[in-house]
């Protein structure tokens, strides 16, 4: 099957987004598909394919962490679309790119499969900036719905999308195709100790020393200062505890949570890495003792995920979007408030070796359902009705 890929965030563009994209375009190329990504131009420049991505130029947006805005429709790609015998069209997206997408599909006569993969009324405040709240997320709400009404199959990456969808309304065939994982890349084994050591080093993380790893985009949507003022009244429980918060990623919330963390008087215990290439990402999953995150906008959580297969104990705020896949105690840990993080913090601390061990392997059986192979089964399946839909 030929198949294209419309996205507005691409590797090494680092987000849940991109690492769903690649994700999906690796397995695809695997069983032997040819896949072309449409997608904007990391930096400035012409048009180009290159590497199998169409990349388009557009107006960078720097405050929305530097996505890039392309227009609604180019001549020159839809040629290329054609020329490459494109038979169905993959939209990850919505403004921009996501538009684009939808016009091509007509104009080629191509089923469109879209995949919801943001809630976009978590992040009306970007645009609203707190005042008309209610109506930016109405909007949003009538949007989605519009959206899935508007392709051949609609996909969500979780039962809470879309029971999301069937709140606001929304009443169109959902398919529910969580997400796959190349746990292979989180393997131990492909780890520089060497690496692993220098950085040690240089963060003054000592053999004794518990790291806890916060990653991700450094925005308020991700409620990162939540775990960090979890993490400080860990500190003010336990002052003599060797302890570490590395935070790995960029966004426009970083000075905010700097200027946080030393009026907190915990800067010397919290180190911001800044954005790393996605292939680094497994590196800092394996540092840390602890990966905790405070964010409750996520469709899937992938993060939580590559966590998990990469050894490393889940300490996650409580979501309904994730009690599939974390059962408290037994395959990672949940906390509900400040005091509920430290709670957990002292029992997970609290765990034997073996105790430990066993969560890890608990969680190691969880995550399997998201194998990259049952993954491809579920997409094709969409594809092939999709497709079917056409004849």
């Amino acid at each position: 099957m030929k198949i294209a890929i419309f996205t507005d965030t691409y590797p090494p563009f680092i987000n849940g987004v991109s690492t769903s994209c690649f994700n999906l375009v690796q397995t695809l190329k695997n069983h032997g598909h040819d896949v072309v990504v449409v997608a904007p131009r990391v930096d400035n420049g012409k048009l180009e394919y290159k590497d199998g991505i169409i990349q388009i130029p557009g107006l960078e947006l720097k405050k929305m962490y530097g996505y890039r805005l392309t227009g609604l429709y180019n001549k020159k790609v839809i040629q290329m679309l054609r020329d490459f015998g494109v038979q169905l069209i993959h939209n990850q997206t919505d403004i921009g790119i996501g538009q684009f997408a939808k016009i091509a599909a007509r104009q080629l006569k191509v089923p469109l499969v879209y995949t919801y993969h943001t809630a976009y009324e978590d992040y009306t405040y970007y645009v609203v900036h707190g005042l008309m709240d209610r109506i930016g997320k109405n909007a949003m709400r009538g949007y989605a719905k519009i959206v899935a009404r508007n392709c051949t199959e609609f996909i969500t990456p979780s039962l809470k999308t879309k029971d999301y969808m069937r709140s606001i309304g929304s009443d169109i065939y959902i398919n529910v195709v969580p997400t796959g994982i190349d746990f292979s890349l989180f393997d131990r084994k492909n780890i520089d100790l060497n690496k692993q050591a220098e950085f040690k080093k240089a963060h003054g993380i000592s053999e004794t020393t518990k790291v806890f790893l916060l990653l991700g985009r450094v925005a308020q949507e991700k409620s990162m200062d939540y775990s960090i003022r979890g993490f400080s009244m860990y500190l003010d429980k336990h002052p003599e505890d060797d302890v570490k918060l590395i935070i790995v990623g960029d966004g426009p919330q970083r000075q905010e949570l700097e200027l946080l963390t030393h009026e907190l008087h915990i800067s010397d215990k919290v180190d911001f890495i800044g954005k790393v290439p996605a292939n680094e990402v497994p590196f800092y999953y394996h540092l840390a003792d602890i990966y905790t995150s405070a964010s409750i906008t996520e469709t899937q959580g992938l993060t939580f995920m590559e966590a998990m297969a990469s050894g490393t104990i889940v300490l996650a705020r409580f979501d309904s979007n994730l009690a599939d896949t974390i059962i408290d105690g037994q395959t990672g840990f949940f906390f509900t408030d400040e005091e509920s993080f430290v709670e957990k913090v002292e029992r997970i601390f609290a765990l034997s070796k073996e105790g430990r061990q066993e969560v890890i392997n608990n969680s190691y059986k969880m995550v399997d359902m998201y194998s990259i192979d049952k993954f491809y089964d579920n997409i094709m399946e969409v594809y092939n009705r999709a497709l079917k839909k056409f004849w």
